[in-house]
């Protein structure tokens, strides 16, 4: 990501910034990689290592299925009945030791703060608006939003509507694709997206509060409880390279051609062993023979996974908003029968919908059989 600073710093790094009254201003360096990633500075009323209480709550890591025959899958998420908050809604369906991936249908906001210590989070906004309170400042979100929260930062969702999100738990650092970025970090003109499209937090609210606030925090797969005696976003001011954005999916420019194009054209994220893709509206292929619709294609190295989001899915029969498909490395897939055919000759697409590209076999939840359509794999008959 590119610099950014928000609220007030002092003149030079690790140095002394005083309050009014004379008291220090306390100094904390959040970075990645060792102090060789990218870094930010924040500057709290209180230390933010000022805990007064802590608390093991348990694991967090969902339970898998046993490996059963190779096939392809389809979950209906929006048969998941479990409601709540940003972090008690959250319904994991699939993951590996890269990340986890689920749903979450927001209907109330959290009453605790919370941060992940594992890795960053990646909040698809499907439908509904609100914030997202952070240590770094405040994030409106809205449909089509990609929230993109990094490793240890505190946060809690205030949904004003109700609003369903796909999340990605990722145990590794969510960044712009590097072939889109010059030696620099700077977006290239042939990505499909600049730096004008992605926000930062707009407001930094700070509270100097003292009192009992809870941070549930994930790390090394369990969660914990950790009560300060102090409000949680109490930063004054920050300054670097790392900190929540937040990038829309209408903003994303597809990249079209004469003949069908493969699927990296639609990468807008990766992490390790993983990349997020953007199927957007947009015109088809314009060569005068040209088949709109994907050509089969075997995932050799690779598992696919579709979040649908909305319009029509040219290529699939049976899919619904919210349907989430499996493709697996180590066989064959592509357009349900007719589909072909019916593409030729239509001139854009009006689709919307995420993948998932995954570089290690996606495991299933064991819960999400619940919402599975058994029949999937036979549709190509």
């Amino acid at each position: 990501m590119y610099y950014r600073q928000l609220g007030n710093i002092p003149h030079k790094r690790h140095t002394m910034f005083k309050k009014d009254d004379g008291t220090l201003y306390r100094e904390q360096v959040m970075g990645t990689k060792g102090f060789s990633g990218t870094q930010s500075i924040l500057y709290h009323h209180h230390l933010p290592t000022a805990v007064a209480k802590t608390e093991y709550l348990g694991s967090y890591m969902p339970e898998f299925e046993e490996e059963g025959a190779l096939r392809h899958r389809h979950f209906f998420t929006d048969r998941v009945e479990k409601k709540g908050c940003a972090l008690k809604s959250r319904e994991y369906l699939l993951g590996n030791s890269d990340l986890l991936i689920g749903t979450a249908y927001v209907t109330e906001e959290m009453t605790s703060f919370y941060r992940n210590g594992d890795g960053d989070e990646m909040l698809y906004i499907h439908f509904g608006k609100g914030k997202v309170e952070t240590m770094f400042g405040t994030i409106t979100y809205g449909k089509g939003d990609y929230v993109v929260i990094p490793i240890g930062t505190i946060y809690r969702v205030v949904p004003e509507e109700e609003t369903k999100m796909l999340i990605v738990e990722s145990f590794s650092q969510i960044t712009t694709p590097r072939r889109y970025r010059n030696e620099y970090g700077q977006l290239l003109e042939h990505s499909p997206f600049c730096e004008r499209d992605i926000r930062g937090p707009e407001t930094l609210a700070t509270m100097d509060e003292e009192g009992e606030f809870e941070v549930i925090t994930k790390s090394r797969g369990a969660l914990h409880s950790h009560v300060l005696d102090h409000h949680p976003l109490d930063v004054v001011g920050w300054d670097g390279y790392l900190y929540p954005w937040v990038f829309n999916i209408e903003d994303f420019e597809p990249i079209t051609g004469r003949v069908h194009q493969p699927p990296p054209v639609h990468q807008t994220f990766e992490g390790h062993n993983f990349v997020v893709c953007s199927f957007v509206p947009r015109l088809y292929d314009y060569h005068p023979e040209s088949i709109p619709a994907p050509y089969n294609h075997s995932n050799v190295n690779s598992d696919e996974l579709l979040y649908y989001v909305e319009g029509n899915f040219m290529s699939r029969k049976g899919i619904k908003e919210g349907s989430i498909t499996l493709h697996p490395s180590g066989i064959p897939h592509g357009p349900h029968p007719g589909t072909t055919e019916a593409s030729i000759g239509k001139k854009e697409t009006l689709e919307l919908a995420v993948m998932i590209d995954t570089f290690k076999p996606l495991k299933i939840v064991k819960k999400a059989k619940d919402v599975e359509d058994p029949n999937y794999m036979f549709t190509w008959v």
